[in-house]
């Protein structure tokens, strides 16, 4: 049954990647196949988040390393907040950045470079009130296909077993959103989609 399931979360991530290529929608890093894609209005997203009720009362946000959340850790630290990166496939843990400490460098803190110079390595930490993760496709019930190494799912999965629940948003194009996400039992969910144009709240 799983690699059935396997088989078509693959075909799925193929035909996104194909598909934000052939009509100009990814942007760089590309080609974007392999990867959380960079999209045209991943800025956009990350300011029509900044408007959720979530994002407003949070103090700390965890988010993920990839290119089209870049804006999303940028907000976070310009907002004052604090923020808990993933590195880059979990190689060196989670990095906590002091919003205090990198006042008019929050661009350069954002970026993947920048939260290993001004960001700390650590253990411990506290709890995340969002997680925001990329993804590279998402369907109208939450579930969420990610580039297929697992390491959102080993993020949210970790978090919520840590600290309890915690919302959990992704910022996509419009055309990656699509009527079903072919999912495992194991595959975490989220509870907000926020595109340029859109958000739309997950109903359980």
């Amino acid at each position: 049954m799983f690699p059935g399931i396997r088989d078509k979360k693959q075909q799925l991530r193929e035909k996104i990647w194909s598909e934000m290529e052939r009509l100009g929608v990814a942007t760089f890093p590309l080609p974007c196949k392999g990867r959380i894609p960079n999209f045209l209005g991943a800025e956009a997203a990350a300011e029509k988040l900044r408007w959720l009720e979530e994002w407003k009362k949070a103090k700390v946000i965890f988010v993920n390393p990839d290119s089209p959340q870049r804006k999303v850790r940028e907000n976070a630290l310009k907002d004052g907040k604090t923020l808990i990166m993933a590195s880059p496939r979990l190689k060196k843990g989670l990095i906590l950045i002091n919003p205090a400490d990198v006042k008019g460098k929050e661009n350069l803190a954002s970026t993947i470079k920048g939260a290993f110079k001004f960001g700390v390595e650590l253990q411990d930490f506290p709890k995340p009130d969002l997680i925001v993760e990329g993804s590279v496709a998402v369907d109208p019930q939450g579930h969420r296909l990610g580039k297929g190494h697992g390491y959102g799912d080993t993020e949210i999965e970790f978090l919520k077993r840590k600290f309890g629940q915690i919302p959990v948003a992704t910022t996509v194009h419009d055309m990656q959103i699509v009527e079903k996400v072919p999912f495992e039992e194991k595959d975490e969910k989220v509870s907000i989609i926020v595109t340029p144009t859109k958000t739309i709240r997950i109903t359980t």
